[in-house]
């Protein structure tokens, strides 16, 4: 199977489980993946996760200029801004899962670290995630926000729409999207409990052992 085929039936297969999984509902979230001939796979606009078909994944080239498949997600932008000024990113995972976008409606978050240190894993998966303002769906200024961040994290949550999580590979950028929701639903349901999190040390040692851009 070529790379390319390869990386369609992966989308498919990731998206599917989100969706199956409630991580994502309706006609939302999307994914993209870079390919070694520096073109992109991204997932149609109006499209649902639970029901894509690797033959109609958009083709986009290097410049995100469609060539092929179904007309390609609004959020192009949004994805075009990791892949520009994160070099190392080879795809995108944007959700509206729900525990991360109530997290991102609370006057009480963080906006330059949205997830309390509760877990390591969120941590050495996410780094710090930065909470961007509320954008209009589809607006270029959520790339322009991304692009802002100078290649500094490489998660974002956009408020009160969701998160946008880049990754070496799709497996990466997928595994990260899930362990930020999943620590989003932690804090919301220790909030007012005085859940004991990690010390600033349990989080330098964390940061330090698994050289975390932090």
């Amino acid at each position: 199977m070529s790379e390319e085929a390869r990386a369609r039936e992966d989308i498919c297969k990731i998206a599917k489980s989100m969706f199956d999984r409630g991580l994502t509902c309706g006609a939302s979230g999307n994914i993209s993946v870079r390919l070694s001939d520096g073109s992109f796979l991204v997932t149609p606009t109006g499209s649902s996760m639970g029901f894509l078909d690797p033959a109609r994944i958009s083709h986009m080239d290097a410049k995100m200029r469609h060539l092929g498949g179904d007309k390609p997600t609004k959020e192009i932008p949004l994805h075009a801004a990791f892949y520009d000024t994160r070099a190392e990113t080879g795809a995108v995972v944007h959700l509206h899962s729900t525990h991360s976008v109530a997290l991102s409606m609370l006057p009480e978050t963080d906006p330059d670290n949205v997830l309390p240190p509760l877990t390591p894993y969120g941590i050495m998966r996410l780094g710090k995630v930065k909470l961007l303002p509320f954008f209009l769906p589809g607006d270029a200024g959520m790339g322009e926000a991304v692009r802002g961040l100078a290649g500094r994290r490489s998660a974002v949550l956009l408020a009160n729409h969701g998160p946008v999580v880049a990754g070496k590979d799709l497996w990466a950028a997928a595994y990260a999207t899930e362990e930020l929701e999943e620590t989003a639903k932690l804090s919301l349901l220790t909030r007012g409990l005085s859940p004991k999190m990690l010390s600033d040390a349990e989080v330098e040692a964390v940061v330090t052992k698994f050289e975390v851009d932090w």
